[in-house]
């Protein structure tokens, strides 16, 4: 296992807080974290990086607007203006790094950010691991609604619930929920993160959905390599958003975890982690 350590980054106009670990490796490996209330690049990749880190130089960023980066005095509404602002924070990065291009593993909103990449950016990107994955047109759960609804009421309680979607079993996360919600509601109610989630997906939500959805031409013509992970059981993204891209994208292969919801970097950590070792590495061809 490879110790991961955290940095700032000048990207742009904005200051990125990056982990990194297995600086020096050839081969790059950029992570893009989901969007839930409190969440960081690290909440969402702690396992991942030090296991991959040993092969690959994992780049872990908090997106402008989360955890420890920038955010913005006077953010912008919606989060297909936050897109193009993530999407320029990646690219900034990589060319601050001197990085001509890298692998993406994208969660959940990550791997809708990672699709847009591989849209506008294709030249920047090698392989792409979409990991319960938006980015495409598909009707708001209930659960993602009350996630990014989550300040309208904001409690230790509700946090503790919105966890417990995220997992099929919580003794994989060591059964703790109420703690793990106690160590991230501080996080989330900072006064800089809660004003910038609130800009990020302001009512009526499906409309986010939406702008974050890529037209099909786009897939058909995304020829990259495109692993995709998926919980069966995940209802806060549907199982439907990977059979969609399953059926559009020309060089993709798909793997679903049974009993598994959202989580599966964490529900099923070293499984995950070789999956993607292997997928990377061209193993999984």
């Amino acid at each position: 296992m490879t110790e991961a350590v955290d940095t700032n980054v000048r990207t742009g106009s904005y200051e990125t807080h990056l982990n990194r670990a297995g600086e020096g490796n050839d081969e790059a490996v950029l992570f893009l974290q989901g969007s839930g209330p409190g969440a960081t690049a690290w909440s969402n990749w702690q396992f991942a990086l030090p296991a991959l880190g040993e092969r690959f130089d994992c780049l872990a960023p908090d997106l402008i607007g989360y955890g420890k980066s920038a955010h913005p005095d006077d953010p912008p509404r919606g989060a297909a203006a936050w897109l193009d602002i993530w999407v320029n924070q990646q690219i900034e990065l990589l060319d601050n790094l001197g990085l001509s291009k890298a692998h993406l593993v994208g969660n959940s909103m990550g791997g809708a950010l990672a699709l847009h990449l591989l849209h506008r950016h294709p030249d920047r990107v090698d392989r792409a691991i979409l990991m319960g994955t938006m980015g495409t047109p598909h009707q708001i759960t209930p659960w993602l609604d009350q996630l990014w609804g989550f300040y309208d009421d904001p409690s230790e309680e509700r946090m503790a619930e919105a966890i417990s979607w995220f997992v099929y079993d919580p003794d994989a996360v060591g059964g703790d929920l109420e703690g793990i919600a106690e160590e991230r509601y501080p996080a989330a109610m900072d006064e800089n993160v809660s004003k910038s989630f609130a800009a990020m997906f302001p009512e009526p939500r499906q409309q986010h959905v939406d702008d974050l959805a890529l037209p099909d031409l786009a897939f058909q013509r995304m020829d990259h390599p495109v692993l995709l992970v998926h919980g069966r059981d995940d209802g806060i993204i549907p199982l439907e958003t990977s059979t969609y891209l399953l059926e559009r994208l020309p060089n993709v292969q798909m793997h679903v975890f049974g009993q598994c919801r959202h989580w599966i970097m964490i529900e099923y950590a070293a499984a995950f982690n070789e999956l993607l070792a292997d997928f990377l590495k061209g193993d999984a061809d």
